[in-house]
């Protein structure tokens, strides 16, 4: 597991990184804007939090396990979801299409996370949504020809391959300081966790997921992919242990 100062200096070194060269002109169609615009506006929306529940839930876990930059790096983890948001809003921007404000399934999430106060909720649904989130960009960019659409969802994957590692190693640290039994009621919960929320991130997005290539079946597939890197490499050694005393 790396380090909260490790992730400190890979946060400050990448929000250096000019992936995007905005001098490019969209040339996105009218077509494809007509089939991703929904999706396209209502993530913007959603790389836009503030993220104050998360780094008051950040600042107690930091407390508990003496980890004080595990603060600095949750801010920078947030800033680099504010970047995505301010690019993809600029993109909007320049293709005369709007910024929404509100969209049902943004504030349903946002409600949930208000009321996560504990550091394993909040960690648990950001992998999830991270993952939906690789496939959701790639989607998006197989979905339209516009060489600086292209380049945004690229630079986002990039980022989004590394918050998965940052969320999946915090998230193995707290299961592991959990009780035997406190560790095999959350295999449960993860897994229904991570697969309702992809779901219904499927059902949202449809449009878009389809418009990128993918079948419903596929995507599914590719989130099974995800479970297993994450989740279930946190929890495969419990399950593993757990069916050696049934058999016994």
């Amino acid at each position: 597991m790396h380090t909260s100062q490790y992730w400190i200096g890979h946060f400050k070194a990448n929000l250096l990184k000019k992936r995007i060269d905005w001098s490019k002109e969209p040339s996105i169609t009218k077509p494809e804007i007509e089939c991703i615009l929904h999706s396209l506006q209502a993530w913007q929306l959603g790389e836009t939090s503030e993220g104050r529940r998360l780094i008051a839930a950040a600042e107690r876990y930091a407390d508990k396990t003496g980890d004080p930059d595990y603060v600095n790096a949750t801010q920078l983890f947030i800033k680099e979801e504010q970047k995505h948001g301010a690019n993809l809003g600029t993109y909007l921007d320049r293709i005369g299409k709007p910024r929404i404000k509100k969209n049902w399934g943004d504030s349903l999430f946002r409600t949930v996370r208000h009321l996560n106060t504990s550091m394993e909720s909040w960690t648990l649904a950001v992998i999830v949504v991270e993952s939906t989130a690789q496939i959701f960009y790639q989607s998006l960019k197989d979905a339209t020809g516009c060489g600086l659409l292209k380049e945004i969802c690229t630079d986002i994957l990039i980022d989004e391959a590394y918050h998965i590692t940052y969320q999946t190693e915090h998230l193995a640290a707290i299961f592991e300081s959990k009780t035997p039994f406190a560790k095999s009621w959350r295999i449960v919960v993860y897994r229904h966790f991570f697969y309702a929320t992809s779901l219904l991130i499927w059902f949202v997005h449809k449009q878009l997921f389809k418009a990128g290539g993918n079948s419903f079946s596929s995507y599914l597939k590719k989130m099974d992919y995800k479970y297993n890197k994450t989740i279930k490499a946190i929890t495969a050694p419990v399950v593993n242990e757990l069916e050696t005393i049934c058999e016994l």
